[in-house]
């Protein structure tokens, strides 16, 4: 189903994110999280796509999986580095074979070993260049679809870290929004004022596609780090910072503290008109189902 569709249909629209997990252990343990937070009926779940492609097959293998035994409608990734036109077009059309609706197109960061990446040597040097191809493929026809895929970009309530300049980050927003995006995507963020600043601001630069608030509950010490990481620059507000030392290394104390600031977030997100909630469940169900439950959420029969 095209994300205009699904948009369309729920709002708030509730979403996961996965990553395409290294084991067959995983695989499994990964699969029955799905089925867990497939009781909720999730409007869709994205898929991640390693840096430079490294995770190519494993985000096709998984996409494909979620699609055929879920009937969740799947969102994979698909980033700028290391790819040629030509391949960007072969991973489209391998999606459109497949009847995979949607795709979240990111610049992406290069490969660890690679802090040298030259991007001017690359066929794609911003997310709207690639946004850009895409419309272009959906133009040719080749999607069963007729509006050809739907596309969503990421948008950074606290900033982009390469971006510095405020004006100029969300200058660059809006030529992915101009280029075809049909909506948006936040990083995480810990304080709703980020997002809600960043909403109004999009929407007096005449932004006007859904903007979809991304959450992902602190649930260990060691996570927070891994959030540090993932989201460079992320801003961990004081009154969390103070709960987290409250709880000190009782680990369950920790996780309960992370769930309910979440939950906190998402409740205000709520009552404040979010266009959606996404979470980034890091592969677990514990934490998103319990923030569900909190906010009175109903969870179905999970999907077969």
């Amino acid at each position: 189903m095209h994300i205009s569709d699904i948009l369309a249909q729920r709002r708030p629209s509730f979403s996961f994110e996965f990553f395409p997990p290294r084991s067959s252990e995983a695989w499994d343990e990964l699969y029955q999280t799905i089925v867990e937070l497939g009781a909720y009926h999730p409007s869709f779940v994205s898929v991640t796509y390693g840096a430079g492609g490294t995770t190519r097959e494993a985000t096709h293998d998984l996409v494909v999986r979620i699609k055929e035994s879920t009937g969740i409608p799947p969102i994979p990734h698909l980033t700028c580095v290391g790819h040629t036109e030509e391949e960007v077009d072969t991973i489209l059309q391998r999606y459109a074979d497949a009847g995979v609706a949607n795709i979240l197109a990111l610049r992406g960061d290069p490969p660890k070993d690679r802090l040298d990446y030259d991007w001017s040597d690359s066929a794609f040097r911003h997310a709207s260049d690639l946004v850009a191809f895409i419309r272009k493929f959906n133009a040719s026809g080749r999607h069963p679809d007729p509006r050809g895929f739907g596309i969503g970009v990421a948008g950074f309530p606290e900033g982009h870290p390469t971006t510095p300049n405020r004006l100029l980050e969300l200058e660059h927003l809006q030529g992915k929004v101009d280029a075809g995006a049909d909506y948006i995507c936040t990083q995480l963020f810990f304080d709703n004022h980020d997002f809600f600043d960043f909403r109004d601001r999009c929407r007096h630069l005449g932004i006007q596609v859904p903007i979809i608030a991304g959450v992902m509950p602190v649930t260990s010490l060691k996570s927070m780090r891994r959030m540090a990481e993932l989201a460079a620059g992320a801003r961990f507000p004081a009154k969390l910072l103070r709960a987290l030392d409250r709880a000190g290394n009782d680990e369950a104390a920790v996780e309960r503290v992370g769930i309910h600031y979440a939950a906190q977030q998402c409740s205000e997100l709520l009552d404040q008109g979010v266009d959606g909630i996404h979470f980034y469940t890091l592969n677990k169900s514990a934490a998103t189902r319990e923030i569900y439950a909190s906010l009175g959420l109903p969870a179905g029969p999970p999907r077969s």
